[in-house]
């Protein structure tokens, strides 16, 4: 992500809400602040119709993110 950011494209992240001390040490020992998501854990025993509806409640919060940074 902060790849993408230094040449102008704009990037969230995205993870479970089991990662965020995760992302929030990475991005500290990185020396950035990425935009993230967090969305309920766990994912992987999820059914297409429960991963649909994570993606709508928080496609917003993600479009937003993108376009405001």
């Amino acid at each position: 992500m902060a790849d993408l950011e230094s040449r102008g494209v704009p990037s969230v992240g995205v993870a479970t809400t089991e990662f965020v001390e995760a992302a929030a040490a990475q991005a500290k020992s990185l020396g950035v602040d990425p935009a993230y998501v967090f969305i309920p854990h766990p994912v992987q025993d999820r059914t297409d119709d429960e991963l649909r509806k994570l993606a709508d409640d928080h496609l917003e919060k993600i479009l937003a993110l993108l376009v405001t940074g």
